[in-house]
């Protein structure tokens, strides 16, 4: 009788991973592509969040997401771009392409695709899923591959901050700016407006606490339960996916300053 395989990420899942397959990736990664799940799971499972990254991020790639592509890369997951084209009768007629941020070839088996969608504009699921479902319409890729916030992190994205404030005695916008913080003029404003207010004024560091988690990681961005209202609905379907999400247990609270970048609302 032959012996049941694991099925895949289950170290993942141990540390509190959101992992989720659809249409049969499971089955596709354990029979064709078990080097690729050793090297995901090395990839990610070791993972760590400062905090003063989720602080600090703002206008560009965080230094998280930075170092996540870098050890993929050194994997051989590159970024490449699929360009499909069309002819009749050996003449070119159209001509698409898609780009990738991250693609693992295995020789005599297939490709994998991946995007990592930390934090950006929801939409841009949307974008990922159909072009892994035309790659694999096209016969490019095997399973496409998505990674973002996971619903334990994104529960937790208001206490770890909260707890960010309280452990640098951050009572009002000066001590923000001592930690490498400085709001936006609009968010300072929002800010003061909840402690300020006659009826029940909050604490500033519950005031800016909100503000924050709000502005920069709200319900509009890219987090696991958006991601499941997209498959839930069939976008991406019927390429074979594996949705990955990032557990709260990542988040470590280091002693730095903040390295801020120019705030912004999102960063992928």
């Amino acid at each position: 009788m032959a012996t049941a395989r694991k099925p895949p990420f289950e170290l993942l899942k141990k540390k509190g991973f959101d992992v989720q397959f659809v249409s049969h990736a499971s089955g596709i990664l354990v029979q064709d592509f078990p080097a690729a799940i050793t090297e995901l799971q090395d990839a990610l499972i070791d993972l760590e969040l400062p905090i003063t990254e989720i602080i600090g991020s703002g206008g560009g790639e965080t230094k998280f997401t930075q170092r996540l592509r870098k050890t993929l890369a050194g994997k051989d997951w590159k970024k490449h771009e699929f360009i499909v084209t069309k002819t009749v009768d050996g003449v070119p007629r159209e001509s698409t392409s898609h780009e990738v941020d991250h693609v693992r070839r295995f020789k005599n088996v297939g490709v994998i695709a991946m995007e990592i969608e930390w934090n950006n504009k929801d939409p841009f699921f949307d974008r990922d899923l159909e072009n892994f479902k035309r790659l694999h319409a096209e016969g490019a890729i095997s399973v496409g591959v998505l990674v973002t916030r996971g619903a334990s992190l994104q529960a937790e994205l208001w206490n770890a901050v909260r707890r960010f404030a309280g452990d640098r005695d951050i009572k009002n916008f000066d001590d923000l700016a001592a930690n490498g913080y400085t709001p936006t003029p609009k968010q300072r404003a929002n800010v003061l407006k909840r402690v300020q207010r006659s009826k029940d004024p909050m604490p500033f560091p519950e005031a800016w606490t909100d503000n924050f988690v709000g502005n920069k990681y709200g319900q509009a961005t890219t987090h696991w339960d958006k991601l499941q209202n997209r498959v839930q609905r069939g976008v991406g379907n019927p390429c074979p996916l594996v949705l990955i999400g990032l557990p709260a247990s990542m988040i470590c609270f280091d002693k730095a300053a903040v390295d801020a970048l120019e705030d912004g609302d999102v960063t992928p």
